[in-house]
């Protein structure tokens, strides 16, 4: 067991960028997609992943990031609880037993569902089982008992993976990838969320024909109504508000200028970089669907499940994230009133992934993307306050430099610490507020929902393979 816990250890250091090309490679062979063309498959999806990680992290990180930070000095937001971002989350995912063996744990719970029709998505993207074990983690932590926590963990698995599946068609529609699902934890967390509100708006005569999406910009404002100016204007006006300043003219107008330029760079690039994913997938998805037509009589397709930075590509998804990032700073200030005392800063990009899965299943509608993303920010800011706390232990415990972490942020006198992302996460705030009402009544809750969810999708499955068979065989 030791050895095998060591290995999956050793493959998640790796990172995605040399995991991913390496698992794929591997899931080709074993479709009969051949040894050369799996291996450059996974290599295509390697070379996108450190594009889309670039483009992100250097240009749309060092970016919106120092903007942000300004609009938080220019207008004196002190709160409580500062974001420290998604590293306090691993260390809390990994640092108890949970995060030591959930990856052989969720890759053997994963494939046994397939098996057994219970989800289609096959979850590839390794690296983000610590999503599992974060949730684990609090539980662990909140009851004071590793064995809840390790059924937190697997009842969470089966819940995002039936979301995956659930999610499957429109972010396949939406990005033009056949094949995939996206099976990251904080993405999938929102989904109902935007299922909730699509269908709410659908119920509201005239709202619900309220349409924005980027092929009816670019046919009502021509070439400005294409993402590079579209994301040049979203930057230009962020510049402003973070930067101008009468006293330095100059200063000012370099700072806004290049913040419009560089984000106008990014809704030009990602797309680019999402493409070649794209192009490794793709040889991969045609060997998945072969194989079942071939071999398998009793199932409908199989999905590959993928990290939410393949979603981010889509010009809807980035332009509201440009829009959502500093409304998280805003709302950040208008819901203290109401409860919250979380400062955004590490996890600002949050925006994006909330945004990753909720622009597909609302068919890239900007106006309502634009809805779902401003609730899911009132929805994660409050979250993250409730969970701080626990947070703040759970960090403490899993030896997490808390004092380095906030020391970082250049933000004094905050005694919490939380996690944006998956600290605010629905699912997250659910598993604890259970667990903390009973631990014993969080778990049968917890896995009644997961149990129900899980049949519905066997069910699901099965009604399409029958469909997909008799159409093959027409």
């Amino acid at each position: 067991m030791e050895v095998v816990i060591s290995f999956f250890s050793f493959l998640q250091g790796l990172g995605v960028a040399v995991m991913m090309p390496i698992i794929l490679t591997i899931i080709g062979c074993a479709l009969g997609a051949g040894f050369g063309k799996s291996l450059k498959a996974g290599l295509m999806v390697g070379v996108g992943f450190i594009g889309l990680n670039l483009v992100i992290n250097q240009l749309f990180g060092t970016a919106i990031g120092p903007a942000v930070q300004e609009m938080i000095h220019r207008f004196g937001l002190t709160l409580n609880v500062i974001d420290v971002g998604w590293p306090a989350g691993a260390a809390i995912a990994l640092g108890t037993t949970i995060g030591l063996v959930i990856i052989p744990l969720a890759l053997i719970v994963n494939l046994l569902l397939v098996l057994v029709n219970f989800t289609q998505t096959v979850n590839v993207d390794i690296w983000n089982y610590w999503h599992y074990a974060f949730v684990g983690s609090l539980v662990a932590n909140v009851t004071n008992n590793i064995m809840l926590g390790f059924a937190a963990a697997i009842i969470d698995e089966v819940i995002l993976l039936v979301l995956a599946d659930a999610t499957a068609k429109d972010v396949q529609k939406a990005l033009n990838m056949p094949g995939v699902s996206i099976s990251q934890g904080f993405s999938l967390a929102y989904a109902p969320v935007a299922m909730g509100l699509n269908w709410l708006i659908d119920k509201i005569p005239g709202v619900r024909d309220i349409d924005i999406d980027v092929e009816s910009m670019q046919k009502r404002f021509g070439v400005f109504g294409e993402p590079l100016f579209i994301g040049t204007v979203i930057g230009l006006i962020i510049g402003c508000v973070a930067y101008f300043d009468a006293a330095d003219i100059a200063g000012s107008i370099t700072k806004i200028l290049t913040i419009g330029v560089t984000l106008g760079s990014v809704l030009i690039l990602i797309p680019r970089m999402a493409a070649l994913l794209m192009e490794g997938l793709l040889p991969i998805s045609e060997a998945a669907s072969n194989f079942i037509q071939q071999r398998v009589k009793n199932r409908g397709n199989i999905w590959i499940g993928l990290d939410s930075a393949v979603a981010v590509g889509h010009p809807v998804t980035l332009s509201l994230a440009l829009i959502c990032i500093p409304l998280m700073v805003l709302f950040a200030l208008l819901l203290q009133p109401v409860g919250n005392q979380t400062l955004p800063f590490v996890d600002l990009a949050a925006g994006t992934y909330m945004l990753a899965v909720a622009v597909p299943v609302c068919k890239g509608n900007g106006f309502r993307g634009l809805i779902i993303g401003i609730v899911s920010v009132i929805i994660g800011l409050l979250i993250s306050t409730a969970l701080a706390p626990l947070i703040t232990q759970s960090a403490t415990q899993a030896g997490f430099d808390i004092a380095a972490a906030v020391g970082s942020t250049g933000v004094a006198g905050s005694s919490l610490i939380t996690v944006l992302s998956d600290g605010g996460s629905p699912l997250s705030g659910l598993f604890v507020l259970f667990s903390s009402i009973n631990p014993i009544v969080g778990v049968v809750v917890t896995g009644a929902i997961a149990c129900a969810l899980a049949v519905w999708n066997r069910s699901r499955i099965l009604k399409e393979a029958a469909a997909m068979h008799e159409a093959q065989e027409a």
